[in-house]
């Protein structure tokens, strides 16, 4: 399957648009390694944010304190969770697993 082929003015504003992305979960793991954000508030965005649901469980738990890429690893194979699902795509069940285990 070809790329589309993109004019100069929709080339830039694909790249704007995903540098404001990029940026803006960035601030979100941020805010989540410093404690102004909780892992549970988070997860309450998800359904209003798109950012936030697109965002995956596993960069998630590697920005929470003491939690690196090996325990974030642990913690999602433990509960069942394929390293590459996405906030949004937790069902209920999952969530409530990941408070359980991140607190």
């Amino acid at each position: 399957m070809a790329l589309p082929t993109l004019t100069p003015e929709q080339r830039a504003a694909a790249l704007e648009k995903a540098a404001a992305s990029r940026k803006a979960r960035s601030e979100m793991r941020e805010n989540l390694k410093s404690g102004k954000l909780t892992f549970v508030d988070i997860l309450d965005k998800a359904d209003s944010d798109d950012l936030v649901g697109k965002t995956k469980v596993l960069y998630l738990l590697e920005s929470l304190p003491k939690v690196g890429k090996v325990k974030a690893r642990d913690i999602v194979e433990s509960i069942g969770i394929p390293e590459t699902r996405r906030v949004a795509g937790l069902g209920a069940r999952q969530r409530a697993d990941l408070i359980a285990k991140v607190g």
